[in-house]
């Protein structure tokens, strides 16, 4: 029996991963999965990003929401689901911050 090499594995195109590890299995999902983007200002630190997070992740029809920070610049606030973009504009502000667009 032969037991492929990590270096033999098919990789695939998947945003979530590789071939061996890829938790995509082909689900509609594709268009929501990529989430809609805003820019927040004013986060500094990870205690900045978890407040933002927790916000927005409470608000109805919000899937996901992960934030990539840029201390001292815009981050940037990616949301997946139907959520309703002035609520989450609401929920950033209610969390002290503020979207720039």
């Amino acid at each position: 029996m032969h037991t492929p090499s990590r270096t033999e594995l098919p990789l695939t195109s998947s945003s979530a991963g590789c071939g061996c590890c890829s938790t995509d299995k082909g689900t509609a999902a594709g268009a929501e999965a990529a989430g809609v983007e805003f820019a927040v200002e004013d986060l500094t630190c990870g205690g900045c990003v978890a407040s933002v997070e927790k916000a927005v992740k409470a608000v109805e029809g919000v899937d996901t929401a992960t934030v990539e920070l840029v201390s001292g610049g815009v981050s940037r606030l990616v949301v997946s689901g139907p959520a309703d973009p002035s609520a989450v504009r609401a929920a950033v502000t209610s969390a002290g911050y503020s979207l720039t667009r």
